[in-house]
């Protein structure tokens, strides 16, 4: 599914936590905006055009500007909303967004929260929205492909590292040389460079936001030698993960 792939973000607004009760219902004639919403808990349903696009924490929900829709909350919660303006953008419908790893939408949701604190930080806010687009365009094009229960395993276990070729290939039920085929036509690399590309993404959000030591998220990102972590991450970042860190790191205040 292309539908960020042209998108140019116009405007981002402040983000916003929305508590709601079990029962509620609320009605909206015509969306301002376009949003982006989330779910730390609870449950809540979006009925438009006579469909149901339901929201819990192993999704996502686009929401379309202009909508006419009824929220009706199942089980209350908390939801971040993200609202934002585009062009370039053809989202005329509800588009729910299975999340494999939910935790990272919400470490960038309170992350770009934070930006907002601080005047300066404007480039970073559209520059963290936009990384935040391209990950749930990739999580709607996994589902959207057979290699969808190996990328999934991958989001979930990449602390792994005896992770395989031939084991990945033993999940799908398919030669190595088809798993690879499938990975080139599809991401456009091998699954040994989707793997790295993984890892490296999930070493730069523990160093953001977290206080793990780097041998910690090494270990983490599945890979055993903190020599080749540091040299793979600055081979694909420019900086070593310590300077990285520096640059990165959210002060909260």
């Amino acid at each position: 599914m292309n539908l960020f792939e042209n998108i140019v973000i116009t405007e981002v607004e402040k983000p916003a936590t929305v508590f709601l009760p079990k029962g509620i219902t609320n009605h909206v004639d015509a969306r301002p905006t376009y949003g982006v919403s989330f779910c730390l808990s609870g449950q809540v349903t979006y009925v438009s055009n006579g469909q149901n696009f339901t929201l819990d924490k192993n999704c996502a929900v686009i929401l379309p500007q202009g909508a006419e829709y009824t929220l009706r909350c199942q089980k209350e919660g908390q939801f971040p909303v993200i609202n934002f303006k585009a062009e370039n953008f053809k989202c005329d419908s509800f588009i729910t967004v299975p999340l494999d790893s939910p935790e990272i939408y919400i470490n960038n949701y309170e992350k770009l929260s934070d930006y907002f604190l601080y005047d300066h930080k404007s480039l970073k806010i559209f520059s963290l929205f936009y990384s935040m687009l391209d990950m749930l365009k990739r999580s709607l094009s996994h589902t959207e492909t057979p290699l969808y229960p190996v990328v999934s395993y991958l989001e979930k276990n990449i602390s792994d590292n005896e992770i395989t070729n031939e084991f990945l290939a033993q999940k799908l039920g398919i030669s190595e040389v088809y798993l690879r085929k499938l990975f080139h036509e599809h991401y456009g690399v091998s699954p040994k460079q989707y793997i790295i590309d993984m890892r490296i993404q999930k070493a730069r959000q523990l160093l953001e936001n977290g206080t793990l030591t780097i041998t910690e998220i090494s270990e983490q990102c599945g890979i055993s030698s903190l020599y080749h972590f540091c040299r793979l991450f600055k081979a694909k970042v420019g900086l070593t993960p310590s300077d990285y860190r520096k640059n990165n790191m959210l002060f909260k205040i």
